[in-house]
């Protein structure tokens, strides 16, 4: 990049984040910090589908700023925008807030690239957000490397990123339409994580390889997630409490190295079932595995189970405010036995 295309970026950083702050501060640091185009052509395809943040609005339509490739500057047209009648422009798209939109015309020469909204369908949208939050992975990445070993971030696009869409592209054996995909570099970063083959070929230095396998590692690891259940036991008859146990054991035997299930009192007769797991799917399978075993156990000594809470996915704050209910049930308990001995 010349000194002169440089100044020209940040000048239009600093012009895009002046348009959207007063509207969205978060947005114009997200702009400032992907100042860089994450592929290697310059300008998008014809019918591709980008990521654009809205700068402004006006009697033509929207001046946006295409965030995977160096924030260029791109319009929606007011009769693209949508396909019903616009009655208010400002209920259908709003200044700092991201938009998946299509690509119509592409003016290499004159740098205009004309975008519509209204054709792009809610599987477009689905499927432009997942690449986009991929590339963002992909950039911090590289930015964090970047910043270990004082290279430009658009360098290193052109020694790791680059080369890698490369040596990962799927030809379309198809003669009447030979079409190149390309396996995105955030997966390939993923392969990297336990293959080392994936990065042989790269021009750079064992330090850098370092660098860039290391904040692959923190970045792009699978973390666990918790899968939840809570149900409720009963049991009346002579061997009722026994009977419990006994179901409940059943149900933790149902247990893998892979998928381990812990069953935990919450308080009489309810219990909390409770699994970590790399794959959501068959951590949810699983305690839905152990809940039939705990009804089937249960049933056959004349209890009764229900569900009160079907297994889920819980999030961080959803598991610390259960944590934190068992810590007070357990302090009652305890005051609890204490009251009662003082009693006796």
């Amino acid at each position: 990049m010349s000194a002169v295309d440089a100044n020209a970026a940040v000048t239009a950083a600093t012009a895009t984040a002046a348009s959207v702050g007063a509207e969205d501060p978060n947005a114009s640091n997200e702009i400032i910090q992907l100042q860089c185009r994450f592929y290697e052509q310059k300008y998008p395809e014809i019918d591709e589908l980008v990521m654009v943040n809205v700068r402004s609005i006006a009697e033509m339509g929207a001046y946006v700023s295409l965030l995977e490739y160096n924030n260029i500057e791109g319009m929606i047209l007011l009769s693209e925008l949508s396909r019903r009648r616009i009655r208010s422009i400002n209920k259908l798209i709003r200044v700092g807030k991201n938009e998946v939109v299509m690509v119509l015309r592409v003016d290499k020469e004159k740098g205009y690239i004309d975008l519509s909204k209204r054709r792009v369908s809610p599987e477009d949208i689905a499927k432009c957000e997942e690449r986009y939050n991929k590339a963002k992975t992909v950039h911090g990445v590289l930015r964090q490397v970047s910043q270990d070993s004082g290279l430009e971030i658009e360098d290193l696009y052109e020694k790791i990123a680059w080369p890698l869409y490369k040596k990962f592209k799927i030809e379309n054996e198809n003669e009447d339409d030979k079409k190149v995909e390309y396996v995105h570099c955030y997966d390939v970063f993923k392969m990297g994580i336990t293959d080392d083959a994936v990065f042989e070929d790269l021009d750079i230095t064992p330090e850098i390889l370092t660098s860039l396998k290391a904040h692959i590692r923190r970045r792009l690891t699978p973390q666990p997630i918790k899968v939840r259940a809570d149900i409720e036991v009963t049991c009346f008859t002579y061997e009722g409490i026994e009977a419990i146990r006994s179901a409940l054991q059943a149900a933790q035997a149902t247990s893998t190295d892979e998928i381990p299930v812990k069953v935990k009192l919450i308080a009489p007769p309810m219990y909390v079932m409770t699994t970590s797991t790399l794959d959501k799917q068959k951590g949810i399978q699983k305690l839905h595995e152990a809940i039939d075993v705990v009804r089937e156990h249960i049933l056959a000594k004349k209890g009764s189970m229900s569900v009160k809470m079907e297994p889920k996915v819980v999030s961080v704050h959803e598991e610390k405010e259960f944590l934190q209910m068992i810590e007070k049930l357990e302090i009652e308990n305890r005051q609890v036995d204490g009251d009662a001995a003082e009693d006796v």
